[in-house]
């Protein structure tokens, strides 16, 4: 048994943040990751390898509400899913702390208010190098500080589309972008603009991932200890079932032991569920924190579609990932509920798709693969998807993830996919052919595509409808912390790190003030 005075499952952006803001302090710290260090290697940047051989996904079996297995898109490693993000690094409008009206239902408040958070924003930003233009997004909520950097240009192409959208009424704007990079000066800039970003390992380490700017600076501080291929099994509680007493960790095929004053579980929407529920015991019979019944459900994971459309003229764009949309993101005149947001994916290559047939059946003129490739443009729409209390992770009779899921909102995100398609001829496209993404890569959507989820211990100011209060502490387990983003009570339609991250900001100076520390 060793001890420590904080405990952090895992290394993500909300784990991986936390222990950088907390490794100052002095306190021992100690940060347990399931994976590895992500190999740098070759394959980092081969499209093939990643997206068609999965060489990074980790090799889990879950299973879905029928009991059909499945294996989720999931990455554990040092930094977590941050290793192979888009490094979209969003606010969520102010809007998205109240109550929001959508067609297929509400998307409940927060317990804080977006003021809450909006210091933490400013901060994350920082820490994770956010480049970006404020002012030119009609959504986008008041801010204390501009962006640390400026915003990754557009490549000639989707400056093109930026202007071709204005034209069409809308407000394009630069999509906030956690790169390293340095326009001015590209000899010394870490980022070089590759095209292999969004969804890849950053060989160069030039990607604001929570590895490089959370878990490498944490480790400069002898206080911090991280151990690898260490997944956390089970939480043990005191003989009152009050605070946790231990860590129950399984490291190179053996189970060891750790204490700590202060518990902090970031391992991710479903595998916090399933650590909660893995613990259950006579004074949490349901699970740890459970109480409320709450702890796996209102899964959610954002109603998400990847397209390719294709360009009249070629798209030789590298660095696609700068633009975005949310003329639709509320209600507007286009419809009464909220759509989602429009915003540039990775650039696709002709190595990611998965047989001819899905593209020459549904484009024309008929292109080969390679000039496929060569003129797509390719999109990201999402759109927010509603906490439902049957969307849920359960543990099945052998303890395995079972996640029973059906998706909420699908007119809003349907809507959007049509109002994207119909902007096409507008946006120098071929008109009406607008092809999912998912339709030929071997990634499925949507119950696989887990790089989003959140919700399954969400805080609130009620222990009765909520696992954690507004400090992100279980209620019922004094020294239990959740600073992934199962705490949402909602998803918005932007994506969600950089809320995961403020968040632990956020919650690292309670627990500096709770344990009598200063940062750094």
């Amino acid at each position: 048994m060793s001890a420590y005075d904080v405990i952090i499952i895992g290394s993500g952006a909300g784990g991986g943040t936390l222990a950088r803001h907390l490794a100052p302090s002095g306190k021992r710290i100690l940060l347990l990751e399931r994976g590895d260090w992500l190999p740098r290697e070759p394959q980092n940047w081969s499209a093939a390898d990643v997206f068609v051989e999965n060489r990074y996904v980790s090799p889990d079996t879950w299973y879905d509400g029928d009991g059909k297995p499945f294996q989720p898109q999931v990455h554990y490693c040092v930094g977590g899913a941050t290793k192979l993000y888009g490094a979209a690094l969003y606010r969520f409008r102010k809007e998205d702390f109240g109550e929001l009206r959508h067609h297929g239902g509400i998307s409940p408040a927060w317990p804080i208010s977006y003021e809450d958070m909006e210091p933490y924003y400013t901060k994350a930003e920082q820490l994770y190098q956010v480049h970006g233009a404020r002012g030119e997004d009609p959504t986008e909520p008041p801010a204390s500080a501009p962006y640390p950097f400026p915003a990754v240009t557009h490549e000639p192409r989707i400056a093109q589309l930026a202007e071709d959208f204005a034209a069409a009424g809308l407000h394009p704007f630069h999509a906030p972008c956690g790169v390293m990079l340095d326009e001015g000066n590209m000899p010394y800039s870490a980022c070089v603009r590759c095209s292999t970003c969004d969804g890849f390992p950053c060989l160069v380490h030039a990607k604001s991932d929570a590895e490089v700017l959370g878990v490498r600076p944490a480790l400069e501080h002898k206080n911090v200890t991280l151990l690898t291929n260490a997944t956390a099994v089970k939480l043990n509680t005191d003989s009152a079932g009050s605070a946790v007493a231990e860590v129950v960790v399984e490291r190179d095929g053996a189970q060891e032991s750790y204490s700590a004053d202060i518990i902090v579980v970031s391992a991710g929407a479903a595998n916090t569920a399933k650590l909660l529920l893995s613990s259950a015991n006579d004074k949490h019979p349901n699970g740890l924190a459970n109480g409320s019944d709450q702890v796996g459900r209102n899964y959610m994971f954002h109603n998400s579609q990847a397209v390719l459309a294709i360009s009249k003229e070629p798209n030789p764009t590298v660095f696609q990932k700068t633009l975005g949309v949310n003329d639709y993101y509320f209600a507007s005149d286009a419809w009464e509920f909220p759509m989602g947001n429009i915003q540039m994916v990775g650039k696709s290559v002709a190595a990611m798709y998965r047989g001819e047939q899905p593209l020459m059946t549904k484009l024309a003129p008929t292109f080969s693969l390679d000039e496929v490739a060569t003129h797509a443009i390719d999109f990201w729409l999402s759109t927010e998807d509603l906490p439902v209390a049957e969307n849920r992770v359960s543990l099945d009779a052998q303890g395995n993830v079972k996640l029973a899921y059906k998706a909420s909102n699908d007119e809003a995100r349907d809507r959007l996919f049509k109002q994207l398609r119909s902007l096409l001829g507008h946006l120098g496209m071929h008109e009406h052919h607008l092809i999912p993404r998912w339709a030929y890569l071997e990634n499925k959507i949507p119950v696989a595509g887990v790089a989003h989820q959140a919700g399954t211990t969400r805080f609130g100011s009620d222990p009765a409808s909520s696992v954690l209060d507004t400090d992100c502490r279980a209620h019922e387990v004094d020294n239990l912390y959740v600073v992934d983003t199962s705490f949402f009570p909602s998803i918005s339609a932007v994506n969600p790190a950089l809320t995961a991250m403020a968040n632990a900001v956020r919650v690292g100076d309670h627990l500096l003030e709770r344990l009598g520390a200063s940062g750094g």
